[in-house]
This record gives C-alpha cells, structure tokens and sequence, in this order.
C-alpha cells in the first residue's frame, strides 16, 4: 500500500514538496468551498519532480467535458506525465445548486462524460452522440471537439468519486482508479466488491486498478484530542446541502450514527458551524479517519490494507497548525506505514 496527501491551497507546495520527499506516491487537490482543483495542482506541477498529481475531485457539473479533457492534458503534460484525473458527479445541490445543472441520471451522464474525455485525450477529433452530451449538436455544422495539447507520453489515468453501489461498479467498469472518503474498513471492502463486480462485467481484472480511500488524519498520543482536531472537516461536509440529501449524513446513518448526523445537519443548517462540530459523533471519527499514537494508525493501516486498499490518502485538518505541523502529520503517517508492514 502507498500514501497520497490531500492538499489545501494554502502551504499546497510546501506539503507536496515535502510528501515527494517522503516517498508519499500522489499529492491530490480537492475542489470545493475554498479552491478548485487545478490551479492548485498548476503551482504544485512547477515545484515537484517525482510525485503523481491528481484531482479529488474535479466536479462534472462544474465543467464540460471539453474543458475536462483540456485541463487534464494541460496538466498532464505541465507535469511530464504525472496527473491523473479524478472526477465525480458531487450531490445534488452542488450541481444544481452551484451550478445550474441538473442530477438527474447520474451514472449516465458520468458514463458520457468519461467517455468524451478519454476520446479527446486521444488528440483526434471527437463527434459524440449522447442522452446529455451532443458534439457538435446534430446540424449545427459546428467544428468537433479537438484537443491538440502535446502529449506527454503515457495516458491520462481517470478515477471515479464514489459512495453508492451502482457508482463504485461504474468506477470498476470504466475507471482506473476509485476515490472514496469516509470509510471504515469494512466498507472500503463491500466497495472493492462492488468495483470489482463493474470489472468483471467488462472483463477487467482488478489488477492495476488504484483503490484509494482518502481519510481524515490526526496523529498523536491523546486519540480523543485526535477526534477533536477532525471533527470540523466532518461537520463541513456533512453540512453541505439538504440533510437528506447529504452523502456522508447518510453514511453515518449507514453505520449507527443517525441521530448524531441529524443533529449534525441540523446545527449546520442553521449556520452553527462550532455546534455541528461538537454534535460529530467521536465513534463516527474513530471509525472512519486515522487517528491517535503512531502504533495505533498503523494497525489501522494493516485493516485497510487486508480491504483492498492501495494508496491510503492522508487528509490533515486544517486545525493542525501551520505548514510545519502538517508537515510532521505526514511524517508521522509515514512512519505509522513503515511499522505497518503494508509499505508499497
């Protein structure tokens, strides 16, 4: 198993530039209330060498997938090789919410959408006849599609955000490469089984396909200070949208913690950030984050690893202080990875 960081925008290179040293194997950009993904991912490009760069996730409603595939080929070639693109449909008040675009029949429009990026990452031009995506529309006698960035050599790999059943086998289907967040090991496991169900549906094996659970992480001696410092980054994403629209209120709900996650959307709902956060249930963080003495994570590292995991992506709460603090959370992960005995 390797590591991957998630990375902020602010201190982002000097997390990545650290990562890299540290032999962490993939620095991600999240998109969301405080940054999109690329630009972030453009600065990190110039201030490494080694380490890959992903997105985690480029939201689909937010770009076309012309603007996707260009992005991603700009990057991809910024970086000598080193993206990969993540995606993800988000939830539906983010795409329509945010921006004006409907959620109706997710997993088709994903299907499409991927399908056009690929095609165009090919740099031929690209016509595409589709329930959602029509390039060029029928008649307009428009230009296609046609992505003519150089190349960098190899493919641009696509991973897929995902929580639900029909999802995850999507990402098995037709992705390199899944993003999860928020997992126990016992569901990063039931969504390996899911993926590896979209595989066989096309004849894929699971064989160099990247399972990467992203978990929130805290590492020191006192695991309930640990909860503490995480329980905000829960509260923030539990709170987005609707409470019964929320993906990781459900989870919660999934895994015994209902009236805690609706009290959590609730207090968020009404703008009290600091009471959400005192609502997250701290059984819901232990269970679903890396948290507490160096031995501990590292025996949690073990479980994921047994789950099917193979890049673990470490997400330090913006509470942990400054550059250098975060900087030592990696260090600590790393060394929790090495006692672990699952080091890829």
């Amino acid at each position: 198993m390797k590591l991957g960081v998630n990375l902020s925008y602010q201190g982002a290179a000097e997390l990545a530039v650290a990562a890299e040293r540290l032999g962490y194997d993939v620095a991600l950009a999240p998109e969301g209330y405080r940054s999109d993904a690329a630009s972030v991912l453009g600065l990190v490009a110039g201030r490494t060498e080694r380490i890959a760069l992903g997105s985690a996730v480029m939201q689909i409603p937010a770009r076309s997938p012309a603007l996707a595939a260009l992005t991603a080929a700009t990057l991809q070639s910024l970086s000598g090789g080193r993206f990969r693109l993540g995606l993800g449909v988000s939830n539906p008040d983010v795409s329509e919410g945010w921006y004006g675009v409907p959620f109706a029949e997710p997993l088709v429009r994903t299907r499409e959408y991927v399908e056009i990026v690929r095609r165009a990452l090919t740099g031929e031009p690209v016509r595409y006849e589709g329930r959602h995506y029509r390039l060029p529309p029928s008649g307009s006698g428009a230009a296609p599609l046609h992505v003519i960035t150089e190349p960098a050599g190899t493919p641009v790999p696509v991973y897929l955000g995902a929580v639900g059943p029909g999802n995850l086998a999507l990402a098995g289907e037709i992705a390199d490469g899944w993003i999860g967040v928020f997992a126990a090991p016992e569901q990063v496991a039931e969504s390996v089984a899911h993926i590896e169900a979209g595989r066989a549906r096309v004849g894929k094996p699971m064989e160099g396909f990247d399972v990467m659970p992203c978990l929130a992480t805290a590492i020191g001696e006192d695991t309930d200070g640990c909860v503490d410092l995480l329980r905000a980054h829960y509260a923030y994403l539990m709170g987005i949208g609707a409470p019964e629209r929320n993906f990781y209120i459900a989870l919660a709900t999934r895994l015994g913690f209902g009236a805690g996650a609706a009290e959590v959307g609730r207090l968020a709902g009404e703008g009290d950030r600091a009471g959400a956060a005192a609502a997250v249930p701290a059984g819901f963080v232990e269970l679903t984050a890396l948290t507490g003495p160096v031995d501990r994570v590292a025996e949690r590292m073990r479980q994921y690893a047994e789950a099917g995991v193979t890049t673990l992506g470490i997400m330090i709460s913006s509470m942990a202080g400054g550059t250098q603090e975060r900087i030592s959370v990696l260090e600590r992960a790393m060394a929790a990875l090495d006692r672990s005995g699952v080091r890829g």
